[in-house]
């Protein structure tokens, strides 16, 4: 027997299915019966908004839900960009976090991967200490910075 999802979702939300984008015009609730790879709207990041190392991360894999056709090239910079950021972090927490991401992306439960992204960014704040961290200010992967 499958676990079905119930999502409600307000009018005009979006929610991202199988890279299909699905717009509703009243509150609805979604019953998704099978299991399939989706992102609710409110849990979509642009990018100027991937402004720290982790939510560059995020965005990245963020766009292999929305977008099948370039899941290949975004799994890739992903496997690029992970190593970068394990050597970057001296915070055993994190690291620990991002191996077991790894492992759910190589699993293809990308859903769950970015659940546990989003629960590292208070961590990721910490690491890059409050006074240096401002909203909406790029910080780039640095190859060699420690966090």
């Amino acid at each position: 027997m499958t676990n079905t999802l119930k999502i409600s979702l307000k009018p005009n939300e979006k929610i991202y299915i199988n890279g299909a984008v699905i717009r509703v015009d009243r509150k609805v609730t979604v019953e998704l019966m099978n299991d399939v790879q989706f992102l609710l709207e409110s849990h979509v990041i642009q990018v100027d908004d991937a402004s720290t190392p982790l939510k560059q991360l995020y965005f990245i894999l963020q766009v292999m839900l929305m977008n099948p056709a370039g899941a290949a090239e975004a799994r890739d910079m992903f496997r690029r960009s992970l190593p970068l950021l394990l050597a970057s972090f001296e915070d055993t927490q994190i690291c620990a976090a991002l191996k077991q991401i790894d492992r759910m992306v190589g699993e293809d439960h990308i859903y769950e991967a970015l659940k546990a992204i989003r629960a590292l960014y208070p961590l990721e704040r910490r690491a890059l200490g409050d006074d240096d961290y401002v909203p909406g200010a790029a910080r780039p992967l640095a190859v060699g910075a420690r966090y």
